[in-house]
């Protein structure tokens, strides 16, 4: 059995979400500008955003609407399956967490 491991730094991750939108921006054959035009962003955060990662929630929201990819969001954070029955009846979903 072949096991993969995906250990990232949230630093990898979010150079790898960058590139990945900069690939999708230079596959629909825009600038710059014209993502920036159509997500309604700045250029100068688009700009930093591709080079480092760098964004809000907001404006990564912003661009993948723009670059027709807004359905990816669907798998992050997906909800866990239960394990089993008694998982269900004996442990309602929390709605509040624990301080610490």
């Amino acid at each position: 059995m072949e096991l993969a491991l995906n250990i990232a730094s949230p630093q990898e991750v979010l150079a790898g979400i960058a590139d990945r939108a900069k690939s999708r921006r230079l596959e629909a054959n825009l600038t710059q500008q014209g993502l920036a035009d159509r997500a309604q962003v700045s250029l100068g955060t688009l700009k930093l955003f591709e080079r480092s990662g760098k964004a809000s929630l907001e404006f990564l929201i912003a661009i993948a609407f723009a670059l027709g990819a807004e359905n990816e969001f669907e798998n992050i954070f997906p909800h866990r399956p239960r394990k089993s029955i008694e998982d269900v009846v004996a442990r309602p979903p929390r709605l509040r967490g624990r301080r610490k």
